[in-house]
């Protein structure tokens, strides 16, 4: 407990750091956080700076497609609120990890984040529904849900916690890797491979056959190189992005999890803003969402045939029946865990 209270204010002490030095420099409107100094985040090229700059933590760098939409996000907002707002990315866990960029946006210590579902599952467990392994048949499915407006009874419900839910993005399937080929349950059996922190996520590896390790996204590399981690689980984007692929060459097509990642904003900054700046808000995130999808199905199909063709990277096909059959039970126990998750749990079968 202490030493993540430590790790919080650590992070506080530097944001405020940066605010104080924005000040010095800029006039910012009330309720911004200023222009960030441009060597610590990132703005498109010719990007527009609104009049009031919102920090966004996001953990992986900034050629990830979720990092491109959200830049591509800031210029359509600019546009929509005619130059009211603009979204500044510190990409690469600049601003903390997922867990501590969620904290830091219910503090209203910076504005927004992108994060992962399990990390909101930890405000509210409702969300493990949209995170259940094999719940969506295809990326196609997902991007339908995430689409037709069905999640939005759960998205508000984090507004009393201090977020706001945007929307939604999915990098694709996540599959596992590491330092041999995964083909069976049996294969996991003994591996300790790392999940996102979230107490679904270990009981979900724990069923497939392995052992769920929770840890953050910048530990996995160096735990993998010193065999504190037998592998990992992730989509091809973040496997390749962040050269794990050096260290844990095989990857098996378990196809097991598309995760949802959820665009937050600090609830109290939101509510804020003028009716017609949050319905352009709301708009803009709406319509970032196929955008999103589009760029990452490009880069899935070169990063396969870079890892295939030019990394040494093993890619090996999977019959994932056995891994759908252990998870059955899984599913079901979380689709009836209220009548949330019930509801939810109806509307994504009814986009199939």
């Amino acid at each position: 407990m202490f030493k993540k209270k430590s790790a919080l204010a650590t992070l506080l002490a530097g944001l405020m750091i940066l605010s104080l030095a924005a000040c010095g420099n800029n006039d910012t409107p009330a309720g911004g956080s200023g222009s960030p100094a441009p060597s610590q985040s990132q703005s498109a090229d010719g990007a527009k700076v609104g009049q009031t700059v919102l920090k966004c933590s996001f953990n992986q760098t900034i050629e990830n497609p979720e990092a491109k939409t959200l830049l591509k996000l800031s210029d359509d907002l600019y546009d929509a609120t005619e130059g009211r707002y603009s979204i500044e990315v510190y990409p690469s866990e600049q601003l903390g990890s997922q867990q501590e960029s969620l904290e830091l946006v219910q503090s209203g210590a910076i504005d927004m984040a992108l994060v992962a579902n399990s990390i909101v599952e930890g405000v509210n467990s409702d969300f493990a529904i949209i995170g259940c392994p094999y719940v969506y048949d295809s990326i196609e499915h997902q991007q339908k849900v995430f689409e037709s407006g069905k999640l939005d009874e759960l998205f508000a419900t984090t507004e009393a916690s201090g977020f706001t839910v945007l929307s939604a993005y999915s990098l694709g399937a996540r599959c596992v890797y590491g330092n041999k080929p995964v083909t069976s349950p049996e294969d996991l059996k003994g591996m300790k491979i790392r999940v996102m922190q979230s107490d679904t996520m270990i009981k979900m590896m724990d069923t497939m056959g392995g052992i769920g390790t929770a840890m953050a996204q910048g530990d996995v590399y160096s735990a993998i190189q010193a065999g504190t981690l037998d592998g990992a689980e992730n989509n091809i984007i973040t496997y390749t992005d962040l050269l794990q692929y050096e260290v844990a060459p095989y990857y098996s097509l378990t196809n097991h999890l598309m995760i949802p990642d959820e665009l937050i904003i600090n609830t109290k900054l939101f509510e804020g803003m003028s009716a017609e700046d949050q319905a352009a808000f709301k708009k803009a995130a709406a319509e970032s969402v196929p955008y999103m999808f589009d760029l990452a199905a490009e880069l899935r199909q070169t990063y396969f045939d870079k890892c295939e063709n030019e990394l040494g990277v093993t890619i090996t096909e999977v019959d994932v029946a056995p891994f759908q059959e252990k998870m059955a039970d899984f599913i079901n126990d979380v689709a009836n865990r209220s009548d949330m998750t019930k509801a939810v749990y109806e509307a994504i079968k009814s986009e199939r």
